[in-house]
């Protein structure tokens, strides 16, 4: 017992400290991030609107992400990410305070666009920060904290989501995501300064860049398009999986914040010892990639059983552990791919292949589960997981 905790404490050891101020920030924001696990079931419970109009509002959650991710890129390569990370905080908690004061369908799709293009512009800027506060033998290990951090506080969200919409109902969530947005970024910009500008003839340098290299890469774009596909597969958690807790096993909103909890737990326990572990051996980065969408595309298949409330732990497991994998060698695999001074364009176009996935991956979830039911969704999903496996094992030996 004594050895494996000091195996986990010796996974924190030697991150910066921006790095754990990131965290703690990133903890504080996604802890307020309470409507979004729980969107899909606000929008029919509680505005009544039926699976094809949820569909096409959380379509435009999906496009908005795109644009975000996009625009996040383009203005993190002119400005830097401090900047541009500061300003979609602040916006964003504005934005997240007004969602609560619009109900028509149309506005609903114009309101959740408008907040989702500020706040994914703050996406690609982060994982720039990382690697500019992060020493390289420390970036997986780095981004495994920051991403412990996110989903610490996606598992105390939900929970307490959960607790109050039972409690109190949806509308006291949307003032909680506004105010812990505002009150990150507040502590982002006292605790952690500003990077060193540039010196002149790094700045000339980076203008004689090619800005579309990243779009030019073909390997590039094998690795985002099995981004895509596992964004497909793994942003089920936030439309169709609460439906079928709800709608098939009966459980309510605080028991799918619970269930959701077991995600987040194992995450925190397990992620950053396995990450050092793993940074220990020398394997490629493509194999991870590849492992990921093995267990993704598993635990799907298991949903197709659906008399048993246990499989929906197991499938919580196997859906988590393919998390713990994809999301941090994914990223990693960017980050060592791009060239200095368009940092930006790359993730950008890293997080673009998930924003899309949020596009396309609720319409035909939805869609298929109101036409054919839920066991074809599965089915269908655990397909791009398949398809995610042959793309790896070909960028694995490209």
């Amino acid at each position: 017992m004594k050895k494996l905790y000091s195996n986990y404490i010796e996974s924190f050891k030697g991150l910066s400290t921006e790095i754990w101020y990131l965290s703690l920030i990133s903890l504080i924001n996604r802890a307020g991030t309470m409507v979004i696990p729980f969107l899909s079931l606000y929008l029919k419970k509680d505005l009544g609107y039926n699976e094809d109009d949820i569909s096409w509002i959380l379509a435009c959650f999906g496009i908005g992400s795109v644009i975000g991710s996009w625009l996040g890129g383009k203005l993190t390569d002119v400005f830097g990410f401090y900047k541009v990370m500061v300003l979609s905080l602040f916006v964003t908690g504005l934005c997240f305070i007004g969602l609560q004061y619009i109900d028509t369908f149309w506005g609903l799709c114009l309101g959740i666009l408008l907040t989702m293009s500020v706040a994914d512009s703050f996406r690609p800027a982060i994982f720039v920060a990382v690697k500019a506060y992060s020493k390289p033998e420390n970036t997986t290990r780095s981004i495994g904290l920051l991403r412990l951090a996110i989903n610490a506080g996606m598992g105390i969200g939900p929970t307490l989501a959960g607790l109050i919409i039972v409690t109190k109902g949806y509308n006291i969530l949307f003032w909680i995501d506004g105010i812990t947005c505002i009150t990150a970024i507040i502590l982002f910009y006292f605790l952690v300064k500003e990077p060193l500008e540039k010196t002149l003839e790094k700045r000339k340098e980076y203008k004689k860049l090619n800005k579309n290299s990243a779009y030019k890469d073909v390997s590039f774009w094998i690795h985002s398009l099995i981004c895509f596909l596992f964004g497909m597969a793994f942003f089920q958690l936030i439309s169709a999986l609460p439906l079928y807790y709800n709608e098939i096993f009966q459980l309510n909103e605080f028991k799918i914040g619970m269930l959701m909890l077991v995600n987040i737990l194992i995450i925190v326990v397990f992620e950053m010892p396995l990450l050092n572990y793993l940074e220990k051996r020398a394997i490629p980065v493509t194999k991870f990639i590849l492992i990921s969408c093995a267990l993704l595309c598993i635990s799907y298949l298991v949903l197709y059983q659906n008399f048993w409330i246990g499989i929906l732990f197991i499938s919580m497991v196997l859906l988590t552990f393919s998390e713990m994998l994809g999301f941090p060698y994914t990223n990693k695999f960017v980050l060592s791919r791009a060239k200095e001074g368009l940092e930006g364009s790359y993730m950008a176009m890293y997080t673009i292949s998930f924003s899309i996935a949020h596009i396309f991956s609720p319409k035909i979830s939805l869609s298929l589960i109101y036409n054919y039911g839920y066991q074809v969704n599965w089915l269908f999903t655990a397909g791009y997981g398949l398809l995610g496996i042959i793309l790896s094992y070909w960028l694995q030996n490209a």
